[in-house]
């Protein structure tokens, strides 16, 4: 029997092992911006955007002082963090360029555009905005016509001036 789930289905938090707590909060807190709410000791804490419970959960239960997980094998790829507008993935992208973070990437995909980047364990992060929904491209039978090419940065930064 076939099953598809419900439309208001939603991804609620993810939960990252990591390496060294602090880092990774001065990562996701001091650059991100995401507020802590609560840690358990030195082993776990959990952040959020706007005072929700939380969005991500930071843990070392197993992997404390480990190095990176390998690329080549099967795990998670990427967690994508949705920003409300476009202006606000222009902020985020001058604030982290300021900060000199290193981007993996930059794509617009037509239903949105984003930026690429690793948290300090390696942890692929993906921060983007979605187009309108109206604005998604479609071909010619009307089927949602996804795409990566190159994002016009010079463009994006131009939200901060509007």
């Amino acid at each position: 029997m076939s099953y598809t789930v419900p439309p208001q289905t939603r991804i609620g938090h993810v939960h990252l092992k990591v390496s060294d707590l602090q880092r990774s909060l001065d990562f996701y807190c001091g650059l991100l911006g995401f507020e802590l709410m609560v840690t358990y000791g030195d082993q776990a804490a959990f952040i959020s955007a706007g005072s929700y419970h939380h969005h991500i959960g930071l843990n070392t239960w197993h992997s404390k002082g480990m190095p990176p997980a390998p690329v080549n094998t099967a795990g998670l790829y990427h967690v994508a963090i949705l920003y409300p507008e476009r202006k606000d993935l222009a902020a985020i992208y001058k604030r982290l360029t300021e900060a000199g973070a290193q981007f993996t990437g930059f794509a617009d995909h037509g239903v949105s555009e984003a930026l690429y980047l690793n948290d300090p364990d390696g942890n692929g992060l993906e921060l983007y905005w979605d187009r309108p929904k109206e604005e998604w491209p479609v071909d010619e039978n009307g089927g949602l016509n996804m795409y990566t090419e190159r994002l016009n940065l010079s463009d994006l930064l131009q939200e901060l001036n509007r």
